[in-house]
């Protein structure tokens, strides 16, 4: 038996590379199929990535949107899970290597994601503040209480504004959750905990380079989005690039700029590469190219399903959304697929979108329905709180959303971190 410790038997062996929406989906589907299944990824735990920015807020502990991938298939004979992250594929030999060593498959399917998109910004990559995992929520967490912490000590107060003010970059759904969380904080809670800080240095700017916030959904969901905002006093900048940042200075274009210590990416994701398949099966965004049956071009055996994968339709000519239901409809059909042999082909079925920007303030788009305030808040707590993994978690976040509902203070706002001696 090799390092993988995984038992030979005369089943077809499938190999999910990623515990994201789309692989947690397609291997809890294949949980009584005649499959042995591996499941491969570097964290050991299925993170909800709609809630981050509540991590790094203070909102909600990162346990709360993180459950074990072990206890998920607790006594599942057939699910195997191994901690560690695919790094190369053969294809011609159908085996795939990661730092423990090579391991072969029937059938891969490719569930890693997506991460950051710079743009090839190198000093942006370098510099800015990134939110794509949980540790880096929790990191970001750390930076911007570490930053209100040192305003504390300086009595300058165009050093003490640059600590305090925060940039955000993407006026998606990440960005504008993200703007108005931080905006509700320093109208309710900082001033509570730093009395001697004068929070009206303080400035949440929020950069978007499209002509409007949340350009995925309505006009009519963007224009509210944008309203909630500006009375959060967010400082909303639309048709606005970021040319550079240098750790203390938003560049634009025009050269003029912005001063804070702390900038947050949030405008654009691109697919994981993957080393060892054809460079021509790489489309738009570093996502891989497939058919309607998220079957890898030019290879009959690999699959790519959710954000990594790139799908022509007459609907999306793009591409599907990066967002999770797409993940786990394609992730539905696949299994389907996989169990019978056969499933139609591919289609998105569009359930809505939605996006809070602070208390009582949300906006939904749903098919036949476009609303927004105190009901569309309402809507878009339980149906976040209806995805989340695990009852114990469902109940943890339910009275954590409670206590801050009623109280107007997030309890989180402590700095996890070692400390030299």
């Amino acid at each position: 038996m090799d390092k993988f410790n995984i038992p030979s038997n005369n089943k077809k062996r499938i190999v999910i590379a990623g515990m994201g929406f789309a692989g947690l989906k397609l291997a809890r589907k294949l949980i009584k199929s005649n499959y042995q299944v591996v499941i491969l990824d570097p964290r050991n735990f299925h993170q909800f990535q709609p809630l981050f920015y509540q991590v790094a807020t203070a909102g909600l502990e990162p346990s709360s949107i993180s459950f074990p991938v072990r206890k998920l298939f607790q006594n599942k004979k057939n699910i195997h899970y191994r901690c560690t992250a695919l790094e190369r594929v053969y294809p011609e030999r159908k085996a795939i290597v990661t730092e423990f060593g090579e391991l072969s498959y029937d059938i891969l399917v490719l569930a890693m994601g997506a991460y950051t998109n710079f743009f090839g910004n190198k000093e942006l990559e370098e510099n800015g503040l990134s939110m794509k995992t949980t540790a880096e929520a929790i990191f970001l967490r750390n930076r911007i209480l570490q930053s209100f912490e040192k305003a504390m000590f300086e009595n300058d107060p165009v050093v003490k504004e640059k600590l305090l003010s925060i940039a955000i970059v993407g006026g998606g759904p990440t960005g504008v959750e993200l703007a108005g969380a931080i905006a509700e904080m320093r109208n309710h809670i900082l001033p509570k905990d730093y009395p001697e800080i004068d929070f009206s240095l303080m400035n949440v700017m929020l950069f978007e380079s499209s002509e409007r916030l949340l350009s995925s959904m309505s006009p009519k969901a963007s224009e509210k989005a944008y309203r909630f905002l500006k009375k959060l006093g967010v400082d909303v900048h639309l048709k606005t690039r970021i040319k550079g940042y240098d750790k203390e200075n938003v560049l634009l274009p025009d050269n003029s700029t912005y001063k804070t210590d702390n900038l947050i990416w949030a405008a654009g994701i691109q697919g994981r590469e993957v080393e060892g398949l054809n460079e021509n099966v790489v489309g738009k965004g570093r996502r891989l190219i497939v058919d309607r049956h998220n079957k890898v071009s030019g290879y009959e055996d690999i699959y790519a399903i959710g954000d990594l994968a790139y799908m022509e339709t007459k609907l999306y000519a793009d591409g599907h959304p990066q967002v999770a239901q797409v993940a786990i409809q394609q992730a539905n059909n696949l299994s389907k697929l996989l169990k019978k042999g056969k499933a139609k082909p591919f289609g998105y079925k569009d359930k809505g979108s939605m996006a809070t920007i602070g208390r009582n303030m949300a906006v939904v788009d749903l098919p036949w329905w476009h609303f927004s305030g105190f009901f569309a808040w309402v809507v878009w707590l339980f149906i976040h709180l209806m995805a989340i993994v695990g009852v114990k978690n469902r109940l943890f976040i339910f009275i954590n959303w409670a206590s801050n509902y009623f109280s107007r203070d997030q309890s989180l706002r402590v700095l996890i971190k070692p400390f030299s001696k």
